[in-house]
């Protein structure tokens, strides 16, 4: 008889136990079992007072926040409103079904009060636990980054000179004081001490301002009212130019771990934020990669300068800039004894003076000498004849650059291209990556750090989660193993009888070489 099931709402529930109710190989299991939430108690206990309304537990507000980008909610409403569906969800925040829904509001609050500080701690104690599981080679250390959409239109950009856009910053930051402070008020007023309205050191290690040479550069006229912190970049495979800040990270040849991230503006070039990066890195992990690798825009020579004399070898493409037609400086050789070049045609180069700006001491030769050089149109354009520049710490340089064309660092370039766009993609695809939920740089911040601790948590959790599967799989197969002893003696018999026919496809179906049949004995 088939029976008909009629839906009834039960007034009570005394049976229901979140923890059967999420299977064993729930990932979010494997993220408790391999993470302590806990530390955020410890860390953000001085923004609380002693008295007062009693908040949301910082343990529940991180792991929400972590749930936001390891599934790519769309939005923190979004979140608080599907989490009374989500019985994982529940499990994960140790709520039960009738535990109160938290308002969204109260993630907003809690990034205010605590800045981008714990979050940057977070994403340490994430490199931290790779570490120690073994995931991080320290042999070859990548480094790439990439433009991050604003949460800002383009229509918002307004156009000064570098003066009004200066003033025009000030005042917004002050007017946004203002609007946060009665916020800030409202969650403690009797806590102990306010932390600022916008702290702009937290969240993102060091952030470089661009640097300026010349003439100013055209993010000196512009701003956005809605993000002052942004810059108006265009991507180099075209398109407009919006604004848009930059996420700078460090990732390991071994298995992808990243292991230092830096976020600023959008016109920052990445060439400065080697140095800065490989210090996190070596802050992160307790020492340094034993190579770096990056594209032509690290292969400056301030960067195989500072990789060099950190012990670091370089495998960055050389920054080529543009073609010229006259002599390159390699063709002028360096005598360290009378501290003189030597240029194609034979005639000395003297020291001359030191260049602040290009970091290095020009090198000239007597007046006169080249006048009548057949090869003057091939070296030098101006009268007064050829000049060398010989940077600061030019040995470091040379040693850097003699490693690039070796095959160690033909293979690194080779692997930075999928790893580091994987790992790009990765955060693009399923945790938001390239577009910005919050404003202003010390949240975005937040949001890079938050990304890239989900990643590392991914990769921890696959890399135990495989290894426990191996593990059970031969514990299996060596119980299996006197099953299948009678197969193998039967198919060796065959394989006697019948060589010729067997011995092509011996290899399919000779199961004792399978790795997970073999014994300690290799029996």
């Amino acid at each position: 008889m088939m029976g008909i099931h009629v839906p009834q709402s039960e007034l009570f529930s005394y049976r229901v136990n979140l923890d059967e109710r999420v299977r064993e190989d729930h990932p979010l299991r494997k993220v408790l079992a391999m993470c302590d939430f806990s530390f955020v108690r410890e860390q953000v206990k001085s923004t609380y007072g002693t008295n007062g309304n009693v908040g949301l537990d910082p343990e529940i507000v991180v792991k929400l926040m972590f749930l936001l980008f390891w599934d790519n909610v769309k939005s923190e409403r979004e979140l608080m409103r599907c989490l009374p569906e989500r019985l994982d969800y529940l499990w994960f925040l140790g709520y039960g079904l009738d535990d109160a829904i938290p308002n969204h509001s109260a993630l907003s609050k809690a990034r205010r009060r605590w800045g981008g500080e714990l979050f940057e701690s977070m994403f340490i104690k994430s490199v931290s636990l790779c570490v120690e599981q073994g995931l991080v080679g320290g042999k070859r250390l990548h480094m790439d980054g990439c433009l991050i959409d604003a949460d800002a239109a383009k229509g918002s950009v307004v156009r000064s000179d570098p003066e009004m856009i200066e003033h025009l910053r000030a005042a917004y930051a002050i007017q946004e004081g203002k609007l946060e402070s009665p916020a800030m008020e409202s969650i403690d007023p009797n806590r102990n001490e306010d932390p600022p309205d916008d702290p702009p050191s937290q969240g993102s290690g060091e952030r470089p301002k661009p640097e300026r040479k010349g003439k100013p550069p055209a993010n000196a006229f512009l701003v956005s009212p809605t993000d002052p912190d942004t810059a108006c970049v265009r991507k180099k495979t075209g398109g407009e130019s919006r604004p848009r800040y930059k996420a700078h990270r460090a990732v390991d040849d071994e298995h992808g771990v990243v292991l230092a991230t830096t976020t600023t503006s959008g016109d920052v070039g990445e060439n400065q934020l080697l140095r800065p990066l490989l210090l996190q890195v070596e802050r992160n992990t307790g020492s340094l990669p034993g190579s770096v690798v990056g594209d032509s825009q690290y292969g400056t020579a301030e960067n195989f300068r500072d990789a060099t004399a950190m012990g670091v070898r370089t495998h960055m493409h050389p920054f080529a800039g543009r073609p010229s037609e006259l002599f390159g400086s390699e063709r002028f050789k360096y005598d360290a004894s009378s501290d003189t070049y030597t240029c194609p045609k034979g005639n000395k180069l003297y020291p001359r003076s030191g260049d602040k700006i290009r970091k290095g001491i020009e090198y000239v030769v007597r007046k006169g000498t080249c006048q009548g050089c057949s090869l003057k149109g091939q070296c030098a354009k101006a009268g007064t004849g050829r000049t060398v520049l010989r940077r600061w710490g030019q040995e470091l340089i040379d040693e850097g650059m003699s490693q690039v064309a070796t095959q160690e660092g033909r293979t690194g370039r080779y692997r930075r291209k999928w790893l580091m766009e994987g790992s790009f993609a990765q955060g693009a695809n399923l945790h938001g990556l390239k577009r910005s939920r919050w404003r202003r740089l010390w949240r975005q911040g937040i949001q890079d750090h938050l990304i890239a601790t989900v990643q590392n948590v991914k990769i921890l959790i696959s890399h135990c989660g495989r290894d426990r599967d191996r593990g059970v799989a031969c514990s299996r197969a060596g119980a299996l193993s006197p099953f299948l002893a009678p197969i193998t003696a039967v198919y060796r018999l065959l394989l006697q009888l019948a060589p010729c026919a067997m011995v092509e496809r011996s290899y399919i179906f000779d199961v004792s070489r399978h790795p997970l049949l073999k014994s300690e004995n290799g029996q």
